[in-house]
């Protein structure tokens, strides 16, 4: 698209979202829209991020370091849960107060690039470097050919599961390339010899239908469009309905009371067996999980094609207004390329992209760290290219599908009733 865009088109969608117009006041560490009002004439940037207080910790660590070499640099930060990071930074970016370096979930980078909120980071091409980053990865960050959000590291979905139950039951362990036909089987063994589901209704979850989906040789988007149909999203509803009828999989009272934390997962509440996770999130799961979890490959499709992929886990972007371009991308290059940084943040985000980094670090991991680093190392060279980062609109299809699928897992609509009604409904969100 050719010039700088505009956020004209940003403010309208955003506010039929939000209630409320969250002023730069509720947030640590505010400055002026300028990034003026540090110390001693300093650049003052905002920092912002979701996550734990693990990653907080880490995080805030490695930016003391990063002002401690940068000592013109100021950096202010301020992080929370990701649902509440989502809506927070949305209503940011409606007020044209978007923070001058944020962390992005892949399903909002065309949102805000397409939004004019982004900067392209090739305007500050001599302050970043990403020669030792793995290019389709690097891709995934582009709208329209431009460089509008860097990959902060790779994680992949897993199947996490309680190591000491599933032993314990005599079922076959998940192997490298099981199917979903065979992943299915072992979730109606594990009901029958434990008494609790397999594991978490995967019905609910469009990462798991985009995994099965890849399976068959499709995908969850072609450029801006759909990539399966109504008989594709029936074909998996009906799959998943007819576990959940069986009691392989988690009941819809349990189902329902997910909310994106492990905390909410029948495996998290000591009601199934088994979860499909991101791999570095599951870390939560070893205060829940008495005897500890292990990390196995998500099913492929009946003919061994791979659905999992490795996906950036999240992004670092920068805003197109900040005051201060160039210091904004010199945190970003600090964060991604600074050995000293990664030692520091670890696996905290997932892996490094940095595939130098990634080697350097690796001796020095320890505990779950560790875990997640051999579970990307067993999958490397044998998964498919990650697709393009989702077109604006997914990120509230996410809950629609979520939505639908409580339909059918209460009964209320068969899976192509909601099949039909999901897709019309994206198609329409798509085109808007």
């Amino acid at each position: 698209m050719p010039g700088k865009r505009t956020r004209k088109s940003w403010r309208p969608r955003i506010a039929a979202a939000t209630v409320m117009l969250v002023s730069c006041s509720v947030l640590t560490g505010c400055s002026g829209p300028d990034g003026a009002g540090g110390d001693g004439g300093k650049a003052v940037l905002r920092y912002t991020w979701w996550g734990n207080p693990d990653r907080a910790a880490r995080t805030q660590e490695a930016v003391d370091l990063f002002e401690k070499k940068h000592p013109d640099i100021e950096v202010q930060t301020s992080f929370s849960g990701y649902d509440a990071y989502k809506q927070k930074l949305a209503t940011q970016a409606a007020g044209g107060d978007a923070p001058d370096v944020m962390q992005l979930d892949y399903r909002m980078i065309d949102q805000y690039a397409s939004g004019g909120v982004l900067l392209d980071f090739a305007e500050q091409r001599s302050a970043l470097d990403t020669g030792e980053f793995d290019a389709g990865l690097l891709a995934t960050g582009k709208v329209d050919g431009k460089q509008y959000a860097i990959p902060q590291a790779r994680g992949t979905e897993t199947v996490v599961y309680d190591t000491a139950q599933w032993k314990k039951s005599g079922v076959a362990l998940p192997r490298e390339g099981w199917t979903w036909s065979e992943w299915a089987d072992s979730m109606r063994e594990l009901a029958e010899r434990t008494g609790k589901p397999g594991a978490t209704d995967p019905g609910q979850s469009e990462d798991a239908f985009e995994v099965w989906l890849r399976g068959r040789g499709k995908s969850l988007y072609t450029e801006d469009r759909l990539g399966f149909t109504v008989d594709d999203l029936t074909r998996w509803w009906t799959f998943a309905d007819e576990l959940r009828r069986e009691g392989a999989v988690s009941p819809a009272e349990q189902t329902t009371q997910l909310d994106g934390t492990v905390e909410s997962t029948p495996l998290g509440r000591g009601k199934a067996i088994s979860d499909s996770n991101w791999d570095a999130p599951s870390s939560g799961f070893l205060a829940l999980v008495p005897d500890g979890v292990t990390l196995a490959p998500m099913p492929s499709g009946e003919d061994g094609t791979p659905g999992q992929y490795f996906k950036p886990s999240m992004f670092m972007g920068v805003a197109d207004d900040t005051g201060h371009p160039k210091e904004s991308v010199q945190l970003v290059d600090f964060m991604l390329n600074d050995p000293d940084a990664a030692k520091i943040l670890g696996a905290t985000r997932g892996i490094p992209v940095n595939e130098a980094l990634r080697e350097r670090i690796a001796p020095g991991l320890k505990d779950f760290d560790k875990t997640v680093f051999d579970y990307q190392a067993s999958l490397e060279g044998k998964l498919n290219a990650p697709p393009q980062a989702p077109p604006s609109g997914d990120s509230a299809l996410q809950t629609t599908f979520q939505r639908d699928y409580d339909q059918v897992s209460y009964e209320r609509m068969s899976p192509r009733e909601a099949a039909e009604d999901y897709v019309t409904e994206a198609k329409a969100e798509l085109r808007s």
